[in-house]
């Protein structure tokens, strides 16, 4: 079966790092954890208390990690990372202690259950800075506040924005600036105090080094740096991160030498879609491997094999199709044999995906492994 092996070891050495730099920036951050899909055993091995002393909270996207999270350390400080479901709101004021929203009526919906469950809950507002995404509307806001504020189970703890997730707006500093302006208004307004503005996510990291974070910009939400060891911004290392955390290892069950080109009338295949076709292939031969994974673990855009010889050719469901050439090696001697398991390594949307899987089997390593 297809493996999927995690290095804790630099996951860890990772997290520590971060704790570190932000640390010597006066910054606080959030551990999102929502890469796992809340695997106990996973974050048993990563949430030590030696790691999590450091760290202001952990954050997720689903309730049900929340609620394993604290079901193993109820003194974890958690953070709901999205507007909550109404159907869902008693379990977010159970499981969240924080929680980022964007709509009064959500809000209100959370200060009356808090009120049952005797609980003050927290809450950051997000506000719409461009990336059209949760945010109430900048026009809107001080008025959205004015009445937030009046709710007595609730405590609005910081103002918050999302860059970068779904259109790619990159986070500029007057973007964020702006984020500072509007806690100024609603600090001196309602002399109160926002002790979190969570401006920054991965891709806003190496904005710090170059002083375009604002001095107020004091709350960072992070994943994938922790845990990939790269920024979104540019798709590269950030800092002296481990990269080599993930490695993604699917079994050859099939090799053959075989023609490139298929043979017979081509039409939309059962998943949608038709091979492409080169004339020029058409009589030549090489060795195609079947590797035992398919689109319903995990689609092929996010997976980067080691060896650069290999190429994609085609995925169904549960099986998937690489060329390797001539399946020698440098020597003239045969590569690699069926029962071999081929390296790959994963991107952050693709290990989501992996261990979201049944079909994938898990292996945490510690150690031994060296960054790349």
């Amino acid at each position: 079966m297809a493996e999927l092996q995690i290095n804790i070891t630099e996951i860890r050495n990772n997290i520590v790092k971060l704790s570190e730099y932000f640390k010597k920036h006066n910054i606080e951050w959030s551990l999102i954890t929502k890469v796992f899909s809340g695997d106990k055993d996973i974050m048993q091995h990563i949430l030590t208390p030696d790691i999590v002393k450091d760290i202001h909270s952990v954050g997720d996207s689903r309730l049900s990690s929340l609620e394993r999270l604290k079901d193993w350390n109820n003194d974890l400080v958690t953070i709901y990372l999205k507007p909550p479901a109404h159907a869902y709101i008693e379990d977010v004021v159970k499981y969240a202690d924080i929680s980022l929203n964007s709509s009064y009526k959500t809000i209100q919906a959370l200060n009356n259950e808090a009120k049952k469950q005797n609980k003050i809950h927290k809450v950051i507002i997000m506000v719409e800075l461009g990336e059209l995404r949760e945010g109430v509307n900048r026009d809107d806001l001080f008025d959205f506040y004015n009445k937030v504020f009046k709710l007595d189970n609730i405590e609005v703890v910081g103002l918050g924005s999302n860059l970068g997730c779904m259109y790619g707006v990159e986070p500029t500093y007057d973007k964020l600036l702006q984020l500072n302006l509007y806690k100024e208004v609603i600090e001196a307004k309602h002399n109160s105090k926002l002790s979190l503005i969570s401006g920054g996510s991965s891709i806003t990291l190496p904005l710090i080094e170059t002083k375009m974070v604002p001095k107020d910009i004091n709350h960072f939400r992070i994943g994938e740096a922790a845990f990939f060891g790269t920024s979104p911004l540019d798709n590269k290392p950030f800092m002296d991160l481990c990269t080599n955390t993930f490695n993604f290892y699917p079994q050859i069950i099939e090799l053959e030498e075989k023609h490139l080109v298929p043979d017979g009338i081509i039409g939309d295949a059962s998943i949608g879609h038709s091979a492409d076709i080169n004339d020029d292939d058409i009589g030549k031969t090489t060795y195609k491997a079947i590797l035992d994974f398919g689109l319903l673990d995990v689609d092929r855009d996010g997976l980067t094999p080691d060896d650069k010889n290999i190429t994609f050719v085609g995925i169904t469901s549960d099986m998937t199709v690489v060329d390797i050439g001539n399946n020698k090696d440098e020597m003239g001697k045969k590569k690699y044999n069926v029962g071999d398991k081929i390296c790959i390594n994963p991107d952050y949307i693709s290990v989501a995906r992996l261990l979201n899987s049944r079909f994938i089997e898990r292996k945490i390593i510690q150690g031994g492994k060296e960054c790349s």
